[in-house]
């Protein structure tokens, strides 16, 4: 079972307008507790993120010590002096957003977030018009899963359906999340496969390889849960 963005994003959003004031957006994110969220157009469709960050940047500006003219300023971006001077949600924001649909798969979600160094990622419709967001936290709930669920859908589902194997010919034991494979690979690209599979299959934190290949292929290692670079 392969989860997407769908299965884990909040569908409740606290988003503001392009022409949100500072003080309007500074108030929305010590109410709700967050600390971005996204800007919409008139048409309801995400055209940036305002993030905690994002307004710093006038807090740092409006506290240059004294004396000192420039030697703080200058080590700021173009970007941020711009930020700094931003009375609006549309000065303010990171544009383009980053953006998910919520058919894509959480490893996309998760590539998405290492890559472009965010926190979250609003989810979009075809139209580009706002229907959730997805944190960090959303993409680390798929580990908080029991450890007999992990091996009954290691048995059943990568094993018997998708593997078309006996699972009683397999041992599946699990710890922490940590999965421990001992059987036959008849051949080495059927252990292959089977460590790919398992190694991805949601809440799984990592894979030990105890299989028996045939002789030329014999392995012994441990596989830690990644998500796919592309």
């Amino acid at each position: 079972m392969e989860l997407t963005v769908k299965d884990v994003m909040t569908t409740r959003v606290v988003s503001v307008h392009a022409h949100a004031s500072f003080r309007t957006m500074a108030a929305a994110l010590r109410a709700h507790r967050i600390s971005a969220f996204p800007v919409l157009d008139e048409d309801g469709k995400v055209i940036g993120v305002v993030s905690e960050a994002d307004m710093l940047a006038k807090e740092a500006l409006d506290s240059e010590p004294a004396g000192m003219p420039g030697m703080i300023t200058g080590l700021l971006r173009h970007r941020e002096h711009q930020k700094a001077r931003g009375t609006c949600a549309a000065d303010l924001m990171t544009r383009p957003p980053v953006t998910v649909t919520p058919d894509e798969t959480l490893e996309r979600a998760a590539r998405l977030m290492y890559t472009r160094k965010v926190k979250r990622l609003p989810v979009v419709d075809p139209a580009g018009r706002l229907v959730g967001i997805i944190s960090r936290a959303d993409l680390l709930s798929v580990f908080d899963r029991t450890d007999t669920g992990l091996a009954e859908e290691i048995l059943d589902q990568v094993i018997r359906c998708d593997m078309l194997a006996d699972p009683d010919a397999f041992v599946v034991t699990v710890k922490d999340g940590v999965v421990t494979l001992e059987g036959e690979a008849k051949t080495p690209g059927f252990g292959r496969e089977l460590i790919h599979r398992v190694r991805h299959t949601p809440g799984v934190v990592a894979v030990r390889d105890r299989l028996d290949y045939p002789p030329a292929e014999s392995k012994d290692f441990d596989v830690l849960a990644q998500f796919a670079t592309d």
